[in-house]
């Protein structure tokens, strides 16, 4: 099944929390619901976010008892501005309810006819990025040779997104060509998604993979054990990727070491109105960096420093794989000017 569907008037999510010891599923039915499971990180992955916010108004749509398109567009606004103050700094969220509540404002019908549209719109949303995800896997595998060595950081997976994935994508793209590929895994702490998903979803599809600590890549690519980096965002800038906390660090460490560094992301991921000095980086709880699960590994009353993304200026950056293709910088430039 796909990461997120909906089933008349329910989304149902894996809670990525549980992997990779558990599979368990989660059933929402308002948005109240949604938004704690974006917040608690059981729903996790930009593109992801963006599906999950749209279906979160579909919810509300489903749901609504409005008689006037008024009524239900109040309800809309309402529950967006929930979603809203889940997480500011994946930028797909945002653009998933701003694309909804501009349609919805623009609908001429009655509101049964709008509640419809909504949800629809939504399922639209998901089957969108979907799409998106295999034509970045079709776009990026290009750039794969056969016994590359791949390392990525994060879980940028089917997990990450409704269905396939986007550094994933391209890594299960090349894969799927035949290609003897091999990955190179980051734990990514605080949180782990490299260790639990990442690792998860390439030993699921019997895809190579060699899962190593954050303080290791510099190791790695100084034995020339890799090849490429591949890597999601969370919101590409004019002048900047936005991405996992620890991404700057491998981008400087793959420039250094003249390895390529890829940016894989779907359109809904760009925001190039803006500047990397717009962002609103998320600070995350201090006991995520204090314990591993329960247990406490650092003194009490200890400062702690927890950012959940860092920022990648576009000079270490060789190229963004979309589902356009294989985006230079310069050519971001040229697709800025044709927004």
């Amino acid at each position: 099944m796909r990461t997120i569907e909906w089933h008349d008037g329910t989304i149902v999510t894996i809670d990525q929390t549980k992997l990779p010891q558990e599979t368990v599923f989660l059933e929402m039915k308002n948005v109240t619901e949604v938004a704690k499971a974006i917040k608690t990180m059981k729903i996790r992955g930009a593109p992801l976010l963006g599906a999950a916010a749209a279906f979160a108004l579909a919810l509300v749509s489903y749901h609504s008892k409005a008689v006037r398109n008024a009524e239900l567009i109040g309800e809309l606004e309402e529950a967006a501005g929930i979603l809203k103050e889940t997480r500011p700094t994946a930028v797909n969220l945002f653009w998933a309810i701003d694309r909804i509540l501009s349609e919805a404002r623009g609908f001429s019908g009655n509101a049964k006819d709008l509640a419809v549209f909504v949800v629809e719109e939504a399922q639209k949303i998901a089957d969108e990025d979907a799409a998106a995800n295999r034509l970045i896997g079709k776009h990026g595998a290009e750039l794969i040779r056969d016994r590359d060595a791949i390392l990525t950081h994060c879980n940028a997976g089917a997990l990450a997104t409704v269905d396939y994935g986007t550094a994933l994508g391209v890594i299960r793209a090349a894969w799927e060509q035949g290609k003897k590929i091999r990955v190179i895994a980051t734990e990514t702490r605080p949180k782990l998604q490299g260790a639990r998903l990442t690792t998860y979803e390439l030993k699921r599809d019997g895809i190579p993979v060699t899962l190593i600590t954050d303080n290791m890549v510099g190791y790695v690519m100084y034995k020339r054990m890799v090849d490429k980096v591949i890597v999601g965002a969370d919101r590409i800038v004019r002048d900047a990727v936005i991405n996992k906390i620890g991404t700057y660090a491998i981008a400087v460490l793959a420039k250094e070491h003249n390895i390529p560094f890829y940016v894989a992301a779907p359109k809904s991921t760009f925001d190039l109105v803006h500047t990397s000095a717009d962002v609103i980086l998320e600070q995350r709880p201090s006991e995520e960096v204090t314990h591993i699960g329960s247990q406490r590994i650092a003194p009490e009353g200890v400062n702690v420093l927890n950012p959940a993304f860092d920022i990648t200026p576009l000079e270490y950056v060789t190229a963004v794989i979309c589902e356009d293709g294989v985006l230079s910088k310069e050519d971001l430039v040229k697709f800025e000017s044709n927004l």
